[in-house]
């Protein structure tokens, strides 16, 4: 996985670029729907051609394995 582990809070965190915004925001609705289904939300942010996204488990102060899991099911919605 080649998320970045960063801290306080510690949390995984990847920045995905794109060639415009049109696909970054339909990125960002992606993982916003996997996170609905799944009922754990990231920190996204949204910017012309890069999205960034970090996962951790607020309850927790920290990354859990939920969180890998939603990391490694972001990589696959590319």
């Amino acid at each position: 996985m080649d998320w970045e582990v960063r801290q306080d809070p510690e949390r995984l965190y990847k920045a995905f670029r794109f060639p415009n915004f049109r696909e970054a925001l339909a990125f960002a609705q992606r993982v916003g729907e996997l996170a609905e289904r799944e009922n754990h939300h990231p920190r996204l942010t949204v910017e012309w051609g890069r999205v960034t996204v970090e996962w951790w488990t607020h309850s927790q102060g920290g990354i859990t394995e939920r969180d890998r899991e939603m990391a490694r099911l972001t990589d696959l919605l590319l």
